[in-house]
């Protein structure tokens, strides 16, 4: 039978119970198991396909089309494994889907009621998940415990155990252990408060994880365990890591999974963690400084690009770079900031987007990377950027843009990226847009298909506007190959640019499929000629010999 792990949270948001629940996620899968996660969103949205980044940060798209959560990233990313939109639910999609039935008269005339309705609902999604080629769900529920949102969900959970066994659940719940610098300790209380508040919702959490920037004492071990009903091998210390992926690796040294498996009984094979320590001693040994820029409209808050920004992390661990960041505000990207700003890089990412606020600046910064030879890599509205530039620099279309950003005032001569027929007229935004996987096919011998090594490949997507096939030939006459199209050949999913070290565009989101420990072939490509061209410019900063290599902590979370 399925067994299944619940992560809640107390204390304060952004604890880490994402990080949490992929940590056991992957240590349990080297253990020889089956892993498949969830994450339970209390928000009213029905998914966070059109919410501000913001406020929710990216949207993660699964193979098959979900906008889910950022934190199925983290999961897909940690346990190596494709999700599905059934790894989201939120209180917006429980609900509609609970009204959705009460209209078609499935409750038979009842009244419809958050017990037993919404909970039997809740409990639904988590089952579906689970089955004869699934040893273990592990759901992560969104929120504080402590919120009213989130109130249906616990009492969901707690029914859970009850319907499944006692042996077949397990409880972990994430809190804070704060210090307090005056004092000059650590304090418990925080913790004791956020479990006697999961206990009046009639959950007894089986194991605690104390978040803290220092690890904790034997000491304050033990009282959190007495005070808190916890055996003291239940009490497990996540303190502050260097990077995100030393996380399962402390888990493990702090004894999380064997602690799960002993209650689930699910064995005690020790995990293969033969790859993953390999994967963090190239995150210690990484040296050769190397400055990426990340140029658009939400880099104020970083979690909006975080696929993006993982999987040049990725890539920089293939290659023992010290990765710096430097977010630039694509609102920004004028005049003299070009110089000041873009000639201190080593290469450039152009991420994805909506709206026309900060394109310019992007369209600036591909133009820019064009002509000084600059690593460029295009993502989603990122590519169109670079489409639209080459449009109006070099083929002469003057005023070439996409319609996307068409005014009553302003309508563009050239749209050269444009809305597909099938889109035009539909209102409901969630349904204008190309999500989800779709195959593409690389022109042979084109530098993609080069980094790719095939020349049929699939990739996810999120976007409405597409490349205009109206101007193709203007296009296929110039030096930027159409080199990635849909099978049907109507749809162009890559372009490049002959004689360049790398301007590469694609109308993917290939962010979502790079792994730790399998870096994406673009982003891998990009680190690649960056770091040729670097070393090429300023041989002094890679004459360090191997022995007196050192760690040089980047702004690696």
């Amino acid at each position: 039978m399925t067994k299944h792990i619940f992560v809640t949270g107390g204390v304060v948001s952004s604890l880490g119970k994402g990080l949490t629940a992929s940590s056991l996620g992957r240590l349990l899968k080297q253990r020889g198991l089956r892993v498949t996660m969830q994450k339970l969103d209390p928000y009213l949205n029905v998914d966070p396909g059109t919410m501000n980044p913001f406020e929710h940060g990216e949207v993660y798209v699964t193979d098959d089309g979900g906008e889910t959560d950022l934190d199925l990233g983290h999961y897909e990313r940690f346990i190596d494994e494709s999700l599905t939109q059934a790894s989201n639910a939120t209180t917006g999609s429980i609900y509609s889907s609970v009204i959705a039935a009460e209209r078609r008269g499935d409750y038979l005339g009842k009244t419809v009621q958050v017990i037993p309705h919404i909970t039997d609902e809740i409990k639904a999604r988590i089952s579906a998940l689970g089955g004869e080629d699934v040893d273990v769900v592990i759901t992560e529920v969104g929120g504080t415990v402590g919120d009213i949102e989130i109130l249906p969900f616990l009492e969901a959970i707690r029914q859970f155990r009850l319907d499944v066994g006692r042996g077949n659940v397990c409880y972990i719940h994430v809190t804070l252990v704060p210090f307090i610098g005056p004092a000059g300790e650590q304090k418990t209380k925080p913790t004791q408060h956020s479990v006697t508040e999961l206990r009046s919702r009639g959950i007894q959490p089986d194991m605690i994880v104390c978040r803290s920037d220092r690890p904790i004492s034997e000491g304050l071990r033990s009282k959190i365990s007495n005070l808190c009903d916890v055996p003291l091998d239940g009490i497990i210390n996540a303190p502050d890591a260097s990077s995100l992926y030393e996380i399962p690796l402390t888990m493990h040294e702090e004894g999380l999974d064997a602690y799960a498996c002993r209650m689930l009984k699910l064995g005690d094979i020790e995990p293969d963690l033969k790859q993953w320590r390999a994967l963090a001693d190239r995150v210690d040994r990484t040296w050769k400084p190397l400055t990426i820029g990340i140029v658009g409209k939400y880099v104020s808050l970083p979690d909006a690009y975080l696929s993006v920004a993982e999987s040049l992390r990725h890539a920089a661990f293939e290659h023992e770079v010290d990765l710096r960041i430097e977010w630039i505000m694509s609102d920004n990207v004028t005049g003299l900031l070009v110089e000041d700003k873009l000639g201190q890089l080593d290469g450039i990412v152009l991420p994805g987007g909506f709206g026309e606020r900060g394109v310019q600046g992007k369209i600036e910064a591909a133009r820019y990377a064009r002509l000084a030879n600059v690593p460029c890599l295009g993502l989603c509205l990122g590519m169109q950027a670079m489409t639209i530039e080459y449009a109006r620099n070099v083929l002469d279309m003057t005023g070439a843009n996409s319609s996307e950003f068409d005014t009553q005032d302003s309508t563009t001569p050239y749209p050269v990226i444009d809305l597909m027929e099938s889109q035009r007229g539909v209102t409901d935004k969630g349904g204008t847009m190309r999500l989800g996987a779709y195959v593409a096919i690389l022109d042979e011998g084109s530098q993609v298909q080069g980094m790719y090594g095939e020349t049929v490949i699939s990739e996810r997507h999120r976007h409405r506007y597409e490349f205009n096939p109206k101007y193709r030939g203007r296009f296929e006459e110039s030096k930027l190959r159409l080199c990635g199209n849909s099978p049907d050949g109507q749809l162009v999913e890559f372009v490049e640019l002959e004689g360049h070290p790398f301007w590469i565009g694609t109308q993917a989101h290939p962010e979502l499929k790079s792994r730790p420990d399998r870096p994406h072939p673009l982003f891998n490509g990009l680190i690649s000629v960056a770091l040729e061209r670097a070393e090429s410019a300023h041989p002094e900063r890679y004459l360090r010999a191997d022995t007196n290599r050192v760690s040089v902590q980047s702004e690696r979370v």
